[in-house]
């Protein structure tokens, strides 16, 4: 058998977000646009006699960042060695960086043995979508509408390396709303939600205070008309966590955040959603 690991094509993406929602790990429904966009060379497929069969995805953020996701093998060829080729050629691309990713607790193990270590939990916090409710002094606007400098670099604080490609597809694609709350004229949170095939995702979610991320969840779920709603939280942020028992949501999937090096110097306390369990 011929097993070759090659640059996927905007089909192949789309195929390894199907193969994602197949483990059940609910992608949006056009997320795989913007991932694309980020870096078109870093989603790598390994076919078995021309088949599709393993993927991973390895994409660069500036000169030091990197992160690895979508590493699937289908079910058919696990166990028989075609994975982990494809991590050691999606390992090569990011040699050098800081290399983080989303995986699945089960594998820690594996991914330690990688030289990965633990840095915190993302527990996905799932229910009935809230209501919306502003607070006091705060205004919730389409992010489509502040200049792009200003949502790029307020994005920038809650991410290693400035990923302007990505966001620019990220707040436009269909089936999808993005709100950025101001207050006093500056943005103090910032949000998206995404339709998908079970219950709609939001990530990010950043905010200057839990009463801000929880005006966004609910103007966000009023918005798209969202009913269920999952929210990938951070464990290390305890004000994060507290907000998602607050709206009545409950843990639904855990994956460990995990890197190579240090922990990236970012505002863990205004980060209450990650954005992508596949991109970070």
């Amino acid at each position: 058998m011929s097993f070759e690991i090659s640059v996927g094509s905007a089909d192949d993406v789309q195929r390894m977000a199907s193969w994602a929602g197949d483990e059940g790990w609910n992608p949006g429904n056009t997320d795989a646009h913007a991932f694309f966009a980020a870096d078109p060379a870093a989603f790598l497929i390994g076919r078995l006699d021309g088949e599709p069969q393993a993927c991973i995805s390895v994409v660069k953020y500036g000169a030091g960042f990197g992160f690895l996701g979508f590493y699937i093998a289908r079910p058919p060829v696990r166990g028989k060695g075609y994975g982990i080729q494809v991590w050691r050629a999606g390992m090569a691309r990011l040699q050098g960086r800081n290399v983080g990713l989303d995986g699945v607790v089960a594998q820690q193990g594996n991914y330690k043995k990688s030289g990965f270590r633990l840095s915190w939990n993302n527990i996905r916090q799932e229910g009935p979508a809230p209501a919306a409710k502003a607070p006091p002094g705060v205004t919730f606007v389409d992010a489509r509408s502040i200049a792009f400098d200003k949502l790029a670099a307020y994005d920038r604080r809650f991410f290693p390396e400035a990923r302007d490609s990505f966001l620019a597809s990220w707040v436009t694609l269909p089936e999808r709303a993005a709100m950025v709350a101001l207050k006093d004229g500056e943005v103090a949170g910032f949000a998206v939600m995404r339709a998908c095939k079970a219950a709609s995702r939001m990530g990010p979610l950043y905010a200057a205070s839990p009463a801000i991320a929880e005006g966004l969840v609910g103007a966000l779920a009023a918005k798209t008309g969202a009913k269920a709603i999952a929210i990938d939280v951070p464990d290390r942020n305890k004000e994060a966590v507290a907000m998602a028992t607050r709206l009545g949501l409950k843990p639904s999937f855990e994956t460990a955040r995990m890197y190579t090096g240090a922990d990236p110097e970012v505002d863990y306390a205004g980060l209450y959603g990650v954005t992508s369990l596949e991109l970070g």
